[in-house]
């Protein structure tokens, strides 16, 4: 057997010899082995790192494998802010930009670098030491989300650098995305699976990239491509130009665009961005413009940054591409969320490399304002290169036969009212637990965890459900058994009693959790909290109240009120409400000596509280249901706003920070008697 010491320099050498294939793979497109061959490499590492666990580097390929799903990103503050550019969509402004530059720098001509500008994600890169830490997304360009996991899955992103003697911080800058032949890959994969498809590759790498699950992303075939750096050790690394730094990128596995290169003067601009602008449907990668940069790195600190943006950078987007067509008529197309949305029924046209034959039209006062009618001339333009919409009607084109557009006053799908609310753009259709558009979001919703937590019933299952048609509205979930649930894929008789059970169990729910559980537009759970207290656990208090009553009722505006009395007044609810009722799901009466007319008098009504501290006879829990009971708020942090501090036994920074604000703190026994003094008001 081998000494440990030839194990690990075996485990050296072919982690070495791994990273070179990646990079020739996928920097470069040219492997010089075969897949067999490499998969033959990449077993044998694993294998001797499974006999080696301690022996195994953050920086090995195999652990680029995703990792258990994250509840959440972390925020991530950019070392060096990443600023966005300026826009020119003019050669007019091209000229502009570039004689800003030559008269700030008192020179004839300027050296730039014109690049692709990448359609994707904008990523940065973190590296100790040679080694990669971080990684996180643009965000607002000083704190991104912490997508390291995630970032460690793509093979075009090395895990440790080439330069093995680089010490200190270095931030990588680049785009993510998904080349247009993966896109359509994977979007067959999604359709086959029955799974929803991607709009366009920006898009499907956003979504893969901000998976909470890193094993997804890891499933997905993204690219990165390196086009700056950040923070760099000073006393490791000296650039300038800003062409040094690209030849750097390149020298450390990274892709770069092989578009890029360096010119003089603005006509060599034009240029270039003509070149891109004809090869652009050729690329393996959606770019929607080209970035010209001053080379010369001392100029661009001389140059400095006006506003949130450089001043020796600027983006030269590409025009959206448009056409003219027939608008032959305007159908609706009801949402899961009932957002009934106009659409536009084409001519075919070939717009953008595609041929489009439906567009957006946004709403009812997008059409109003852009005066189109049925049967119009329309110019359509692919927005962003992929989105169909209609720009505007060519009115002095107008044939004689048009016809206004009217929006329908009932769902085309289910019959129910269609409603808009005061402030709102979209209408809606009112049906929310009946309408078959809606059925999938509503019957997840209803099943959530802080709805009637069905455990078990999750998205793929109620899919399932909904396309064997056993399930219609919610109330079809309390007539499934074990023998019908084990006639679906995947469910065995384990898991269907396991199901049954949690469908039983959540009939004996809470009403505030019930209200909730209905979906009802602008009613989230401190809402349904609020008209639960208010109707005194009467449900049928709460649908027969009008919209005066139920604007008396804190924290309920009118458009929250008129979202409640619509829902109500739909017949179909009313129907899927009472059949809920017969299937057994109930709650406790409520037991409070308030009358549900004088909760508003309540000395803590409407009042916002922060909890911090432990409290000496109150759990937290305790102190936050005692405070809700009399309609007051709890809220997460000290503001302005804040009415009062409760403090327990060590308090942080938000007791802290009310101090210095001057919000009132009240201890224990002093919340009690608020609590007593609300009390007695109504005894």
């Amino acid at each position: 057997m081998k000494p440990e010491i030839d194990i690990e320099k075996h485990l050296q050498e072919l982690r070495a010899e791994i990273s070179l294939h990646d990079y020739q793979y996928y920097a470069q497109n040219a492997p010089i082995i075969s897949d067999s061959q490499y998969d033959a490499l990449f077993r044998s590492l694993q294998e001797l790192e499974q006999q080696y666990p301690h022996l195994i580097t953050p920086d090995s390929p195999t652990q680029r494998v995703g990792a258990p799903p994250l509840k959440a990103f972390a925020p991530f503050n950019h070392y060096t802010p990443m600023l966005s550019l300026a826009n020119a969509f003019t050669s007019e402004e091209i000229h502009a930009f570039d004689q800003r530059i030559c008269e700030l720098l008192t020179a004839d001509a300027i050296e730039y670098v014109a690049e692709p500008k990448f359609d994707g994600l904008a990523v940065n890169l973190v590296y100790e030491n040679g080694i990669l830490v971080n990684g996180a997304t643009r965000g607002d360009g000083y704190v991104g989300e912490d997508i390291t996991r995630n970032l460690r899955t793509l093979p075009s992103i090395p895990l440790r650098l080439q330069a093995k003697s680089l010490t200190g911080s270095l931030e990588i800058r680049g785009e993510v995305v998904m080349h247009k032949a993966d896109f359509m890959r994977l979007n067959q994969q999604q359709q086959e699976a029955g799974l929803k498809v991607f709009v366009n590759p920006r898009n499907a790498a956003a979504g893969s990239l901000r998976q909470l699950d890193s094993s997804i992303t890891a499933t997905r075939r993204l690219t990165f491509y390196a086009y700056g750096i950040g923070t760099y050790p000073s006393h490791a690394l000296a650039f300038t130009d800003h062409s040094e730094i690209l030849t750097f990128l390149g020298s450390q596995h990274f892709r770069i665009a092989p578009q890029a290169r360096t010119v003089t003067g603005v006509t060599a601009l034009l240029a270039c961005y003509q070149e891109m602008s004809v090869s652009r449907s050729t690329l393996p990668y959606d770019i929607d413009g080209v970035v010209y940069k001053v080379n010369h790195l001392a100029f661009q600190e001389k140059l400095g940054y006006v506003a949130r943006a450089p001043r020796f950078a600027i983006a030269h987007k590409f025009p959206a591409q448009e056409a003219v067509t027939d608008l032959l008529a305007i159908e609706i197309q009801v949402g899961r969320t009932g957002a009934m949305t106009p659409v536009a029924r084409l001519a075919p046209v070939f717009v953008g490399g595609v041929t489009v034959t439906n567009a957006t039209l946004h709403n009812e006062d997008e059409i109003a304002r852009k005066q189109i009618m049925i049967g119009d001339k329309v110019i359509v333009r692919r927005a962003g290169d992929v989105i169909p919409e209609v720009v505007m009607a060519l009115i002095d084109k107008r044939p004689p036969d048009t016809k206004p557009f009217v929006m329908p006053a009932h769902c085309p799908v289910c019959g129910s009212r269609a409603v808009r609310l005061t402030g709102e753009s979209i209408t809606r259709c009112s049906g929310g637990l009946y309408c078959p558009a809606q059925r999938k979001q509503a019957i997840w919703h209803f099943a959530s965890r802080r709805a009637l937590d069905i455990d078990g019933l999750g998205e793929k299952l109620v899919d399932q459900l909904i396309k064997q048609e056993l399930v219609r509205t919610p109330a079809d979930l309390y007539r499934l058994d074990v023998a019908t649930l084990c006639k679906l894929e995947r469910m065995g008789t384990k898991s269907a009693n396991n199901l049954v059970a949690a469908i039983q169990k959540s009939m004996q729910t809470t009403l505030p959790r019930f209200i909730y559980a209905l979906g009802i537009r602008h009613v989230g759970e401190e809402t349904a909290k609020t008209l639960a207290r208010w109707a005194n656990g009467d449900l049928d208090r709460l649908m027969a109240a009008t919209l005066e009553k139920l604007q008396i009722i804190p924290d309920v505006g009118p458009v929250v009120a008129q979202s409640i009395v619509d829902f109500f007044a739909e017949a179909h609810n009313r129907e899927v409400i009472a059949q809920l009722h017969a299937s057994g799901i109930h709650w406790p009466q409520s037991t409070e000596k308030t009358p549900a007319t004088d909760i508003t008098n309540s000395a803590v009504a409407g009042k916002k509280f922060v909890l911090t501290g432990t409290l000496e006879h109150l759990t937290r829990e305790q102190a936050k249901t005692r405070i809700e009971q009399q309609s007051g708020k709890i809220t997460g942090s000290v503001s302005a706003n804040t009415d009062y501090v409760v403090a327990g036994a060590d308090p942080g920074s938000k007791y802290t920070k009310a101090i210095k604000l001057g919000i009132p703190i009240l201890n224990e026994a002093q919340l009690l008697v608020l609590l007593q003094s609300a009390d007695q008001k109504h005894d």
